[in-house]
């Protein structure tokens, strides 16, 4: 049974996808704040990790707890270089003033994966048997 944890799963695992699509199909105009990793990688890799971990995720959601941690770890991997090269972008390199803003977004939205990820899912009743 999907679950709790499994539902996270799937709607962060979907809303990754969906931006690593976006970034594919119509990158953002204001790169500022990612020029750090895109001398790493080029947008488009880095559209493909985020399709990846979305995928990645759903695909965990379906398992039993205690296995469905790798999705768990993809959903904040991914978040992990992007937080960070926002932060950079507004110190030191003073390049994205708005940079502090775009890092403490992304590390609010990961908050509640790694929370889940710590939550055991509510035990349910066995079919068929009473109370």
């Amino acid at each position: 049974m999907l679950g709790r944890r499994g539902a996270i799963l799937i709607a962060y695992g979907v809303v990754w996808s969906l931006y690593g699509f976006g970034q594919l199909a119509a990158p953002q105009p204001d790169q500022r704040g990612l020029t750090v990793l895109l001398h790493i990688w080029p947008m488009p890799v880095w559209a493909w990790a985020w399709i990846t971990a979305g995928a990645t995720a759903i695909t965990a959601a379906w398992l039993p707890q205690g296995r469905d941690w790798w999705g768990f770890l993809a959903l904040v991997v991914i978040v992990i270089p992007w937080t960070l090269a926002y932060l950079v972008s507004w110190w030191p390199l003073g390049t994205f003033p708005r940079g502090w803003i775009a890092a403490a977004v992304w590390a609010a939205i990961a908050v509640p994966i790694i929370v889940t990820a710590g939550w055991a899912e509510p035990l349910r009743p066995k079919k068929g048997g009473g109370l």
